[in-house]
């Protein structure tokens, strides 16, 4: 099933792109509105995890990051080249998952920091906003990555007749 590595190939390919042309062309927090009162491109650095968790620290969650996701990097890749033949769906998933968990390492390692910049929001007609945090295309991959395999887990036929 090491076939579909190329799934995390094509997102850690995309995503590395997609930062290096936001990092060249805006300055740091600067915004382009894209759709008014929904979304914006907005270069972003994030030292922390998801919902910056963690990026008022001092420096050391770089290296515990990028330790975890070597980890996870490392068992997603065990996992694929053990699934059997007729696990297309989980493959799929966990390329994904791969996909984006190399490329955010890829900039912890390189940056120090991810880069994020797809800033989706709304803009209410007084005017408050409630803003999702900003993200990148490795995000999307795990996120999209994670709900396939909470479908498979929930609706897979060959799980749910081993039950």
């Amino acid at each position: 099933m090491l076939k579909y590595l190329w799934i995390s190939v094509l997102v850690l390919a995309v995503d590395l792109a997609s930062k290096l042309w936001i990092s060249q062309t805006f300055q740091l927090h600067e915004s382009l509105t894209i759709i008014p009162q929904w979304f914006n491109l907005y270069l972003a650095h994030n030292p922390g995890a998801a919902f910056s968790f963690l990026a008022n620290e001092s420096g050391w969650q770089r290296w515990f990051f990028a330790l975890i996701a070597t980890i996870i990097c490392f068992v997603l890749v065990v996992w694929i080249k053990r699934l059997p033949a007729h696990e297309k769906w989980m493959a799929i998933a966990l390329g994904l998952v791969l996909g984006g968990a190399l490329a955010n390492l890829w900039d912890r390692l390189t940056l120090g920091y991810v880069v994020d910049f797809l800033d989706f929001y709304y803009t209410t007609s007084v005017g408050r906003e409630f803003h999702w945090p900003a993200f990148n295309v490795a995000d999307m991959a795990i996120s999209s990555g994670a709900v396939m395999l909470i479908i498979d887990v929930l609706f897979s036929k060959d799980k749910l007749e081993r039950s």
